[in-house]
């Protein structure tokens, strides 16, 4: 029996030990992860198939790389376009900006003449800027359909007369009415009779902009979208629909180079400021907080990098008030690893063992990083719902930058810092900014 007893406990010392050297390891496999997304992050990756754009890469907005100012006009149309057609295409070049993540833009309609006039940055891999070949980006006129949950098409954007954003005259609330033709009265029929409690989505081109659930069939030549938001959402849907069954395509003509709003050296500026600022803050973490410091740096570190991989991978365009986003994000990010510090610091000041004052610590200050944070959300998810333009970036920025905050400075920062703790040389109260001894 005693024999077995110390088989056993040999058993037990011999999984901890192999627990606490996995625990070590923590560290070094954040570290690696952080080093790699930062080559990423720099360089890219190119690899088959899979290309991943790296900073160097990224697309920026109008006022720090510059862009192209074109004017659309119809092609092969032997009358003026009325206004609802223009604000239909308008509507179209909208959808397709937002599908490119091209943020950063500027659309007015010239109803006078019949013409609409479009600023956006270039493309981050344009060094040859041909105005000519930017505008190609935005393509034609899009096609509009109707499809099934199995993705079948049912009804095309000529099917559809026409659309119209109205309040109904029964509940009060807004509603889009489509008004189709007879060969697309027949096929919507049918489609209704046999998806009745299904959704027919509504595509432009590849991205979907309305998904209703169909109530009841409809025999007529009239269908009713319902359970709108807003009247203004009705009437950007009924715009959107509009563009798909348009006569004619647009044609860009008389396109211009745009020099960036900041100047030239307005980016290299920027980078050179967000540098000095980032090794400053590192150096108080490191001076004040010396280890938590050490891996709030890392944290930063890798905060940096996976906004830096949001921005890049999509293509998302980059404008001032996103860089305004990013650098608010990272001060947040800083602040999550001082609160965290400071509980750390305090709970081993009050006799506790080091392990039970980091996880108290971040216990404690979890709360207070998340109350701050989730507020911020809430703005920057309002700001991508509501916002337009370089609003958008600011909001795209921001949501990101907490979404890592939490990653990066929560997480990931508790798994170093107990990885590191884990370590007999780095167990010393000082290093923790503590005065007693653990």
């Amino acid at each position: 029996m005693r024999s077995i007893g110390l088989y056993f406990s040999f058993m037990i010392i011999g999984v901890m030990s192999l627990k606490r050297f996995k625990s070590k390891l923590v560290f070094f496999i954040v570290l690696l992860i952080v080093i790699i997304l930062l080559l990423i992050a720099l360089f890219g990756l190119q690899t088959g198939r899979l290309h991943l754009k790296g900073a160097n890469q990224m697309r920026f907005g109008i006022d720090i790389r510059g862009g192209v100012e074109a004017t659309y006009e119809p092609k092969d149309l032997d009358r003026a376009p009325t206004v609802t057609e223009l604000e239909a295409a308008r509507a179209i070049i909208e959808t397709r900006m937002d599908a490119l993540n091209i943020t950063d833009r500027d659309i007015t309609t010239d109803k006078t003449e019949g013409k609409i006039i479009i600023r956006f940055p270039w493309k981050s891999d344009e060094s040859y800027f041909d105005p000519q070949q930017a505008v190609s980006e935005l393509g034609e006129t899009a096609r509009l359909t109707f499809r099934d949950p199995d993705g079948n098409i049912i009804l095309e954007g000529t099917d559809v007369k026409d659309s119209s954003a109205q309040i109904s005259r029964e509940d009060g609330t807004p509603v889009v009415v489509l008004n189709l033709s007879r060969e697309g009265s027949v096929k919507f029929s049918e489609a209704t009779k046999r998806l009745i409690g299904k959704e027919i989505s509504i595509f432009m081109d590849e991205t979907m902009i309305s998904s209703p659930t169909v109530e009841n069939q409809i025999t007529g030549d009239t269908a009713v979208i319902t359970r709108i938001k807003s009247l203004s959402e009705a009437k950007s849907l009924s715009d959107k629909i509009n563009s798909g069954s348009l006569p004619f395509s647009l044609i860009a003509k008389n396109s211009n180079i745009i020099s960036p709003t900041l100047g030239s050296g307005a980016l290299s500026v920027m980078i050179l400021a967000g540098e000095v600022a980032f090794v400053l803050v590192c150096l108080f973490m490191l001076l004040y907080y010396r280890l938590p410091g050490f891996v709030a740096c890392i944290a930063l570190a890798l905060q940096v990098v996976g906004q830096l991989l949001a921005l890049s991978i999509p293509q998302y365009s980059l404008t001032l008030p996103g860089i305004a986003g990013v650098i608010l994000s990272i001060g947040m990010g800083v602040d999550a690893n001082v609160i965290v510090s400071e509980r750390i610091k305090e709970e081993i000041n009050s006799g506790k063992t080091l392990q039970g004052a980091i996880n108290s610590g971040f216990h404690r200050a979890f709360s207070s990083v998340f109350d701050g944070n989730i507020t911020v959300i809430i703005v920057a998810v309002m700001l991508l719902i509501f916002g337009s333009g370089a609003t958008l970036s600011f909001g795209y920025t921001l949501l990101w930058g907490v979404i890592m905050n939490f990653l990066a400075g929560v997480t990931a920062s508790r798994l170093m810092i107990q990885s590191l703790s884990e370590f007999p040389f780095l167990r010393k109260p000082k290093l923790y900014g503590a005065r007693r001894k653990v």
